[in-house]
């Protein structure tokens, strides 16, 4: 399970040269951490720093790396010809579909009974009107364009499964495009999949809140760049202690330590954390009880009281 998504560093004007600003109308740099978080790992597996005016489609490049594996992004990594890369490549994407897109519906793959539309054949933006079914679930086709080779561009088509799910809160289908078969995952289970795109906005919040990524004041390139890996590098240290620990624990206990309370006592400990890493590079034997006193107290802070609460991640990935 893999999430693609950027967050934007706001950097001194006078850095604009090499971060410059996106759509702004007056003088501005920003950096885009382009980021690929696996849940797996349970941090970053990719992380790309670049000028804010980058498009975030740009920083979507599939690859044979995808294969195996579910990329979930929103509509600003939407293109048709990644989604067929991503395919070609065995991998598997899910994504919201962009509304001005009109796919053709190819077949249904649900069956409705009673007096159930026929949907074979006609396009979603011919069919949205009529529907009442809380959910629809049908394989489609969508036309697109491949990238230019010698100046001419190549057609073809997309086939993908369109999943449209009613929600009471909003009053609206809420429409999915994804390459998983129903063999895979029901039409419920694919929106309900989609929320865990969240996951690496937590990831963004965590960054910024623990490790001052939103807190760049400097006026120098390199300065700005060494602050901004200094983040990066602190939640990839945090995230691999927090999953080895959360390894070590019961099932039924580990989602008691969300990331977001890790995050917080790890910047708390973090000074002592450093004090006794340098103390073991420096010595060949140390007595280990500083070490387990630190461990400890890491879990205690850590540690979501609320043993009862119903947790999002538990279901998905523990």
């Amino acid at each position: 399970m893999l999430i693609q998504d950027s967050t934007i560093v706001r950097l001194s004007a006078s850095l604009m040269t090499h971060f410059p600003a996106a759509r702004s109308n007056h003088p501005s740099a920003g950096a885009k951490i382009a980021t690929l978080v696996s849940v797996r790992a349970n941090g970053p597996k990719r992380v790309e720093l670049l000028p804010e005016c980058v498009s975030e489609r740009d920083t979507l490049k599939p690859g044979p790396w995808v294969k195996g594996s579910i990329l979930l992004f929103d509509l600003g990594f939407y293109k048709h010809q990644a989604f067929a890369r991503i395919a070609e490549n065995g991998g598997f994407y899910l994504t919201r579909l962009q509304s001005p897109v009109d796919p053709t519906i190819v077949r249904s793959l649900r069956v409705h009974r009673g007096g159930a539309i026929d949907l074979d054949g006609k396009s979603w933006r011919e069919v949205r009107p009529q529907l009442r079914r809380e959910v629809m679930d049908v394989e489609v086709e969508i036309a697109f364009s491949r990238r230019a080779y010698s100046g001419r561009r190549r057609g073809d088509t997309l086939s993908a499964r369109l999943v449209a799910v009613w929600n009471e809160e909003t009053r609206k289908y809420h429409t999915y495009l994804t390459n998983l078969g129903p063999e895979i995952l029901s039409a419920e289970e694919v929106a309900e999949l989609y929320g865990c795109r969240w996951e690496i906005e937590l990831v963004f919040k965590e960054l910024k809140s623990q490790y001052a990524l939103d807190r760049v004041n400097t006026t120098n390139r390199s300065v700005a760049e060494a602050l901004i890996w200094a983040s990066v590098l602190t939640l990839v240290v945090s995230r691999r202690l927090h999953s080895e620990i959360r390894s070590q624990l019961p099932e039924e206990v580990r989602v008691r330590y969300p990331p977001m309370r890790w995050g917080i006592a790890f910047r708390e400990q973090s000074g002592k954390i450093l004090e006794l890493l340098m103390e073991k590079l420096r010595r060949k034997h140390v007595d280990p009880e500083p070490m387990l006193e630190l461990a400890r107290t890491l879990m205690a802070r850590a540690l979501d009281p609320n043993a009862g609460r119903e947790r999002f991640r538990a279901r998905w990935w523990g």
